[in-house]
């Protein structure tokens, strides 16, 4: 009987084993993506992070600072003296994935996701910012494109108004479906300047930042609705630009060229003077 005891305890142990290692993959597997920080973002989009420094969105936090924006905040019944930074119910939309995993914390404030920056509208980066390295190396080594759809499915968010409207439009009376409370204080109601439109804000260099011609290196569906509208117009920016650089190159020329025939005719009077 001592034997078959032991015989009968080694299949409920393997049995254990195989259920706790399966629920290991399982929760490794489901792991979502995490908030990185935009450092990461920053080293590759070094144009859209310098623009992004002088935007709104860069100083969501200092807004939240004692006797910040005072008016604006004694307009929506707050404080203006009190401190709002460690206020769980306001930081969320001043920073990049608070409560979220990787994401701002009050207790260890981290500056690469203080103030609303790039997973705040694209998603957390931590699956889909390796995709976009390996792509950029591919299409400037062989000139082929990766499916967009790759970054779509590792968790980059191209449809990110919503994202948007979780802040600006979270208040009752917004129409947005997703309204839930703590609600935003700051309502068109309060001041008409809150009044929320995407397509405007998304496009302001003011808003967000400045959006410069991309390298070209995804194909494809998913595209965020205003992308090909953007591209167009930064290209048509360029083009400009370089013809305006043309024709200054031009004018500098003519103007060397002028300045030497005058300078020819000097000399050769100057040597029929001295014959």
């Amino acid at each position: 009987m001592e034997g078959e005891g032991r015989i009968m305890r080694h299949p409920v142990t393997y049995a254990l084993a195989a259920v706790v290692l399966f629920s290991f993959l399982a929760g490794n597997a489901d792991a979502g993506p995490k908030f990185e920080g935009r450092k990461k973002c920053s080293s590759c989009h070094k144009s859209q992070a310098k623009s992004w420094k002088k935007s709104s969105h860069a100083k969501a936090m200092n807004s939240l600072k004692p006797n910040k924006k005072a008016d604006a905040k004694k307009k929506a019944g707050l404080d203006p003296a009190k401190d709002y930074t460690k206020d769980k119910n306001c930081v969320g939309c001043h920073v990049d994935g608070f409560g979220q995993e990787g994401g701002y914390t009050i207790e260890d404030a981290n500056k690469f996701t203080t103030g609303v920056g790039c997973e705040s509208c694209h998603g957390p980066g931590s699956k889909f910012r390796g995709i976009h390295r390996k792509a950029g190396a591919k299409f400037e080594k062989k000139g082929k494109t990766t499916p967009r759809k790759k970054l779509a499915a590792a968790g980059q968010d191209f449809h990110f108004v919503e994202r948007c409207s979780a802040c600006h439009l979270n208040y009752e009376g917004s129409g947005w479906k997703g309204t839930k409370e703590p609600y935003t204080p700051f309502t068109p109601d309060v001041d008409k300047k809150y009044t929320f439109n995407f397509d405007k804000y998304v496009a302001s260099a003011k808003a967000m930042h400045k959006h410069y011609k991309l390298p070209g290196s995804f194909s494809g569906e998913p595209k965020f609705k205003l992308h090909d509208e953007f591209q167009a117009e930064v290209g048509g920016k360029k083009s400009k630009k370089s013809k305006k650089s043309k024709k200054k190159k031009k004018k500098k020329k003519s103007k060397k060229s002028k300045k030497y025939k005058k300078s020819t005719k000097f000399e050769d009077v100057f040597k029929n003077k001295r014959r």
